[in-house]
């Protein structure tokens, strides 16, 4: 099925937006199922060959080497790669498919209201007074204004420059305002993964404190509710090894610099995290990872569970 190609903007003057015409398929039963009585895998050209009777197979072949097909949402050039019963298939016959490539910034997810990403460690979330470029909303806002000038991207919630693991992002004014408003409803499961200094004790348990900030934007505690906002920290210790311990930590709040200022506060700072006290890391980097990111679709209401793979460093160290 073809999808509606968009319409202009009405009252625009600049140049026009060439419509995308994008062919979906749906894997069948009698797809594969043909393919297997040939005693052979379903490949994808041979799919497309089937479902685009109408195309030249040197056109066809053609969108396959040009970026103009995708495999449930990935861009792929590859003509047998294998297919299975229930995968989305799509072309499109217009121009290739803009794809997002950076070394320090990965896309895991992404529909028309939403987009997951992995974020590199000393990236920034957003732009500064002093650097409003090569952040990880700046990569992204030019990704999809390549595709559409129209479109437009949110901040939902932020990490910390020198922290790394998944990150949301809303495409929409109504999906960024459904998951900010409703946050604590919303967010179902956010774990990090750190490193830190010594060995917690006890080795499980949850820290609470108010947190405020100083002129200097230092994040600390304090026990007066009406100076700082409460945070919540629950924390497992999951290693140990020498000097230093891998551990579990799951966020009921989400306070700026939350983690770092609680494990500061419990006596085992996170490897690497010279702003609150510890010093030069062996692995050159803050030892903290957003892991775990699970919430509800602020759309669809589907359940999204995602989690990433600790940096390699990390395990080193443990």
């Amino acid at each position: 099925m073809a999808r509606k190609p968009l319409a202009a903007k009405p009252g625009s003057n600049g140049p026009r937006l060439k419509p995308d015409v994008i062919l979906d398929f749906t894997v069948t039963a009698a797809d594969t199922a043909a393919a297997t009585k040939a005693e052979e895998g379903l490949g994808l050209l041979e799919f497309l060959f089937a479902r685009m009777p109408d195309r030249k197979r040197t056109t066809v072949k053609d969108y396959l080497k040009h970026n103009q097909v995708m495999v449930n949402g990935s861009v792929t050039t590859a003509f047998n790669r294998p297919l299975a019963e229930g995968d989305t298939v799509s072309v499109n016959t217009s121009r290739e498919f803009q794809t997002f490539s950076n070394p320090r910034l990965k896309i895991i997810y992404e529909d028309e209201d939403i987009i997951v990403v992995n974020k590199g460690y000393g990236l920034l979330s957003m732009g500064t007074d002093k650097k409003k470029d090569g952040t990880a909303y700046s990569l992204l806002r030019d990704y999809l204004k390549r595709k559409d000038p129209r479109n437009k991207l949110f901040i939902v919630h932020r990490l910390d420059q020198g922290t790394s693991g998944l990150m949301m992002f809303a495409k929409t004014a109504e999906a960024k305002d459904t998951m900010q408003h409703n946050w604590n409803n919303m967010v179902l499961e956010r774990k990090y993964i750190a490193i830190v200094n010594g060995v917690l004790e006890p080795e499980e348990g949850i820290i609470r404190s108010y947190l405020a900030e100083n002129a200097a934007h230092e994040v600390y505690s304090t026990p007066d509710p009406s100076k700082g906002q409460l945070a919540v920290t629950s924390y497992k210790t999951l290693k140990k090894r020498g000097p230093y311990s891998m551990v579990e930590l799951s966020l009921s709040t989400g306070r700026k610099n939350q983690i770092r200022v609680h494990m500061k506060e419990a006596g085992h700072t996170i490897v690497g995290d010279r702003r609150y006290g510890a010093e030069a890391s062996p692995i050159h980097r803050l030892a903290l990872h957003a892991q775990t990111l699970r919430f509800v679709h602020p759309v669809t209401r589907r359940d999204m569970n995602f989690k990433s793979e600790l940096p390699a460093g990390f395990s080193k160290l443990v």
